[in-house]
């Protein structure tokens, strides 16, 4: 089940709202529980006992490390959840690239990899973690603590909220009309920009990359990868708003995931503002236990490199993701060592430029892997304008035909600029205020909603990971 259709939107949704707010106080986490397990089986009923294992595995890990304070007992339990992982996520991927290093023929295991694997196993570490290191008190309550591990909300898709963020409200959360008013808004918002943008624009990167090899000009390929990075910014963005929203209606007050990260002036800023959360797991669980920038210069580069070794690979089994992941721990080593100060004298246009072509060409990267294998070695030449079928032709102005304007609105609303001028000049608990939410909410459901009915394109981008 995922947000953005008509079963959660109209059944599943207002069901668990109802039970929710006419279960006492004590029972609303026991609710949340019930029907965050309910949401996972919808998609993946196999895998319901692997995720409820992984609470009450976690949930005695975190009683015996804050008894025992143990690193024998804390190693075991980042080798359980780092091999629950990687058994479902990467078996294939190590026998498929054994099999072709070595010519051998071993079976490629056919795993289905379970929803929000990723998100929620990191989700667990950060926790068992913490409270070894002392940062939070291990949780008591077995329902509170497999609320937080399995809430519909952030479960498949993130935001990776740590256990330290939602601990308080976990006990003595109190839920009030405007947070549940905002939690409406944010959501409806995000379902606008899945369904409305991400959806939109997603379909003409589908059309580049499953096109024909002789429709691969340059121009086109690059309209793709600008179209793909508008959608993953949408559809993951959109999610997380969704996400936030929801924590909103129940009480919980997530982070925030995003900050307008195409507008950036350096690629280190713009993981600053990408995915908040992954990037701040990583800098907490893997960059800072490594030494971070306390050993040395070398050391911190090898410690970036490695960072992004492993996000590319957290993204996905496939090389074309620790490619990825390589390109971006490489740009940010460039970064640090020469080109920071640079940066920071020239005019803010050109540093935006610099930085939106390394990030585009960063999602064609990405976006390899679901390029037509017989397609890959075409559209990388493409990309450096060295492929075999020119920079430009008549394709090209097909796909813009009728386009145009979705893109260039898109492009526009990913800089925020309609949001900061909503917050300059319509100030909240005004009549104006009041007035306008109601009708942007209206207009955002029932265009989504319309959208969802007339439309069967509705993928999820990072439901895989």
């Amino acid at each position: 089940m995922v947000f953005s259709s008509l079963i959660f939107l109209y059944v599943f949704l207002p069901a668990v709202l109802l039970f929710y707010y006419v279960m006492p106080r004590k029972g609303r986490n026991a609710v949340l529980l019930l029907f965050s397990i309910v949401f996972y089986a919808w998609g993946e009923p196999v895998y319901v006992l692997g995720i409820i294992a992984s609470v009450v595995i976690n949930y005695f890990y975190g009683l015996a490390l804050e008894r025992h304070h143990s690193k024998l007992l804390l190693t075991s339990n980042i080798i359980l959840n780092l091999g629950y992982l990687a058994f479902f996520k990467y078996t294939g991927f190590v026998i498929g690239t054994i099999n072709r290093i070595f010519g051998t023929d071993m079976s490629v295991l056919k795993i289905a990899l379970p929803i929000g694997i990723s998100f929620y196993t990191f989700q667990a570490l950060s926790y068992t973690i913490d409270v070894y290191r002392g940062k939070v008190n291990a949780g008591k309550n077995i329902l509170d603590f497999g609320a937080y591990i399995t809430m519909f909300p952030q479960l498949i898709a993130g935001p990776i909220v740590r256990y330290q963020t939602v601990a308080g409200e976990l006990r003595t959360r109190r839920e009030c009309l405007e947070d549940f008013s905002d939690g409406i808004i944010r959501f409806a918002s995000g379902l606008g920009k899945k369904v409305l943008l991400a959806n939109s624009v997603g379909q003409i990167w589908d059309a580049v990359r499953e096109g024909s090899e002789s429709d691969l000009t340059t121009s086109t390929i690059w309209l793709g990868m600008i179209c793909f990075t508008l959608q993953i910014y949408f559809d993951f963005s959109g999610y997380s708003d969704m996400a936030i929203g929801l924590g909103r209606m129940f009480g919980f007050h997530f982070d925030e995931n995003f900050n307008y990260p195409y507008v950036s002036g350096s690629v280190t800023e713009f993981w600053r503002r990408w995915h908040i959360s992954l990037s701040t797991w990583f800098k907490e669980y893997v960059y800072i236990p490594l030494g971070g920038n306390r050993s040395g210069v070398a050391r911190q580069l090898r410690n970036i490199f490695i960072v992004w070794m492993l996000t590319g690979l957290w993204h996905g089994a496939a090389w074309s993701f620790v490619l990825w992941g390589v390109y971006y721990g490489i740009l940010l080593i460039v970064e640090k060592v020469l080109l920071k100060k640079i940066l920071e004298k020239l005019p803010r246009i050109i540093t935006w430029l610099y930085t939106i072509i390394i990030v585009v060409i960063g999602w064609g990267i990405f976006g390899l892997a679901d390029v037509l294998p017989e397609l890959k070695s075409e559209f990388i030449k493409g990309v450096f304008f060295v492929g075999n079928n020119g920079v430009f032709d008549s394709h090209t102005l097909y796909l813009l035909n009728g386009n145009i304007v979705l893109i260039i609105t898109a492009a526009v609303i990913s800089t925020g600029v309609f949001t900061k001028l909503a917050k300059k000049y319509v100030k909240k608990h005004t009549a104006v205020y009041s007035i306008g939410s109601m009708v942007y909410v209206a207009v955002m459901m029932l265009a989504s909603t319309a959208c969802i009915v007339a439309d069967t394109y509705n993928p999820f981008l990072y439901f895989r990971f």
